[in-house]
């Protein structure tokens, strides 16, 4: 895995964490407060959480189409 600088992961977890990929805020002082190590670890949490909701989804959206299918 590369090797990415704090601001780097601060960006990628905004990223992650925007709804309609409208611009989130996070403090600046974070940067300060988490490790290197902490931030990868919540980018890979919130990645973990992102595929969860999207399979979640899929099976939902599966369903419906099975039950509004005409035949």
């Amino acid at each position: 895995m590369e090797d990415l600088t704090k601001i780097e992961l601060i960006e990628e977890i905004k990223h992650l964490i925007s709804v309609d990929g409208a611009e989130t805020q996070i403090n600046p002082n974070y940067l300060d407060y988490f490790t290197q190590e902490e931030l990868v670890e919540m980018k890979e949490d919130l990645l973990l959480k992102k595929i969860n909701v999207i399979e979640t989804t899929k099976e939902y959206v599966d369903e419906l189409y099975e039950k509004l299918v005409i035949t």
